[in-house]
């Protein structure tokens, strides 16, 4: 499944569901949550269950984010929504494994997207999601609740960089996503008006080692796709080394083009292939 750019859609909203639809964006998220208010839960629902059932060959994947599960709504997010086949739960306020499973029993085989930082104690759950890896599609995170969670006035500095204890939480999130050997999905960049902004933010994601990126507004998207598709060059390149290595399968190190590749370099490689499509 390939996931550069994940749209948030509000659940109420179904006038923006359809337009997001021609976005470009690999898959909808569909709020249940944050975007909807408590006297607009209901109608989200509705309007979020007519929609899915609306989609019969979806070329664009459509999850839904339902409400944490300790909220008291979930329940009656997944009485409206499980029947409509949504091709996966994006999971607020998750704690590992235990969350994810939690879940998973309710939902059967729907894959689950943890939003994994959201509160204190999720950050000491962070290396368990490789025991239920099976049950993912990815793995996310996010940087509003969690300072609001213990006191802190800010996750970022004023240049809109994320201050040290969100740095890490950003990194625990790549490294447990990749232990799991699932997607690592950066989170949101609010300035949705900064385009340039966005494009550096989504640049650096992928430089780290994030898969891709989740979007708050629909100019986001191609700014997204573009940061997470291979150009002319590297993939050149990776064919090239590739190559090396398939004429000599033999070889531990080779020099290509005046400088040593080696293991890691073909792995590299190989995952530019495969995200462009040329490989399996």
């Amino acid at each position: 499944m390939r996931l550069r750019s994940l749209l948030f859609v509000p659940g109420d909203r179904p006038d923006r569901m359809e337009k997001a639809l021609r976005t470009g964006a690999d898959a909808l998220i569909l709020d249940l949550e944050d975007a909807v208010a408590p006297s607009a839960k209901l109608a989200a629902r509705e309007a979020t269950a007519r929609f899915l059932r609306e989609q019969g060959d979806r070329q664009v994947k459509l999850f839904v984010r339902v409400n944490p599960q300790d909220s008291g709504l979930l329940e009656d997010d997944l009485t409206a929504v499980l029947d409509c086949a949504p091709d996966g739960f994006l999971l607020p306020k998750s704690e590992g494994a235990l969350s994810v499973m939690s879940l998973a029993q309710r939902i059967g085989a729907a894959p689950i997207l943890p939003i994994a930082t959201e509160t204190p104690r999720a950050i000491f759950g962070l290396g368990s999601y490789a025991e239920v890896s099976r049950h993912l599609l990815g793995l996310t995170w996010g940087a509003e609740d969690l300072p609001a969670a213990i006191g802190a006035a800010t996750s970022r500095e004023e240049d809109g960089r994320y201050t040290p204890p969100y740095e890490l939480a950003r990194s625990l999130t790549l490294f447990a996503a990749h232990a799991a050997d699932v997607p690592a999905i950066e989170t949101v960049f609010p300035a949705f008006r900064d385009l340039d902004g966005l494009a550096d933010y989504a640049r650096r994601a992928r430089r780290d080692g994030f898969t891709g990126v989740m979007a708050i507004h629909p100019a986001q998207v191609a700014i997204i796709n573009q940061a997470f598709t291979p150009d002319e060059d590297e993939l050149v390149r990776a064919r090239a080394i590739v190559a090396a290595f398939a004429a000599r399968p033999d070889a531990g190190a080779l020099q290509l083009e005046g400088q040593m590749i080696d293991a890691p370099h073909l792995k590299q490689a190989r995952r530019i292939l495969q995200t462009a499509g040329e490989i399996a």
